[in-house]
């Protein structure tokens, strides 16, 4: 499959913002507010939100490798299934026209798949930026997941812990949420994962997060998280497989790449901390040393 073809408008739009004219990146910047929805309007209605001419929505949609807006609307209608689509509708959707080969190569052909169109968007600029922000013990950081990203946010909590103190894993019952609001101050970072089914009420976090002034980082898939528009960094990885369930490999990648470059960021602290550990693991004989 023709990789630009495979790719969602969102990740075409990300990957040439710096070509586009200053109408064309109004009109990228309204369709990535609330995508796919936002770009899902009569071409009139989109072009007056973002106070630019049809013409322009037209030219955009040809830069970004389709015919006309028509289109680049008909893909974005095929995306929003993709996004709200259930675990039984995505086996159907993979199960058609499978081919014979084992589960295990077609599986790992999906995944090295995934893993290269996501490292091929991932901005060095802006992973840098996030281990920045990690590695600040001025401020505290946050962790939340949703119904199953929650194990990506205990294990990155958990690692996070050997590094650096300040840091609140939230629990995933959302009824308890405000007793963490309340302690979180201008300057913290909440750290969001959210993948398709996006969570209402982790986007209803992000957004009180905000309020308070907290710098947000998000793991999200390649169509993007609602939570994105109030995200400072946000990560984009490709889920998709052979399976009904989405696949958290990619992202798992990127966690731990930012864990290794927090660590080398923080090691003669971080060694410290191992230690101390070590002698807490000893005294308690969590481990069988024998």
């Amino acid at each position: 499959m023709n990789e630009e073809t495979n790719q969602t408008i969102a990740e075409r739009i990300r990957s040439q913002f710096e070509n586009l004219t200053k109408s064309e990146r109004r009109l990228a910047d309204v369709m990535l507010e609330n995508y796919p929805i936002s770009g899902l309007g009569s071409i009139t209605t989109i072009a007056k939100s973002a106070n630019v001419s049809t013409p322009s929505l037209v030219r955009m949609a040809k830069k970004l490798g389709f015919n006309g807006y028509a289109e680049m609307q008909e893909k974005l209608h095929t995306e929003l299934k993709h996004t709200i689509s259930n675990p039984i509708a995505k086996h159907d959707r993979w199960a058609e026209g499978t081919p014979n080969t084992h589960i295990l190569n077609r599986f790992a052909d999906a995944v090295m798949n995934n893993m290269r169109q996501s490292v091929g968007q991932l901005d060095v600029a802006e992973f840098d930026a996030v281990i920045k922000l990690l590695i600040d013990k001025k401020s505290d950081i946050y962790v939340v997941g949703g119904r199953i990203t929650r194990s990506l946010a205990d294990y990155f909590y958990t690692q996070m812990q050997v590094m650096r103190d300040g840091l609140t894993l939230i629990a995933p019952n959302s009824n308890t949420w405000a007793h963490y609001i309340i302690n979180m101050q201008e300057g913290d970072t909440l750290i969001t994962f959210d993948i398709r089914r996006y969570e209402t009420d982790i986007l209803h976090l992000a957004e009180m997060a905000k309020k308070k002034k907290l710098k947000l980082i998000l793991f999200t898939d390649q169509w993007g998280s609602p939570v994105a528009k109030y995200a400072d960094h946000a990560f984009h990885a490709r889920i998709e497989v052979p399976s009904a369930w989405d696949s958290n490999i990619v992202t798992m990648f990127i966690l731990e790449s930012l864990l290794a470059g927090v660590q080398s960021a923080t090691w003669e602290d971080t060694k410290q901390r191992m230690k101390t550990l070590e002698t807490l693991f000893d005294h308690t004989k969590l481990f069988d040393t024998q």
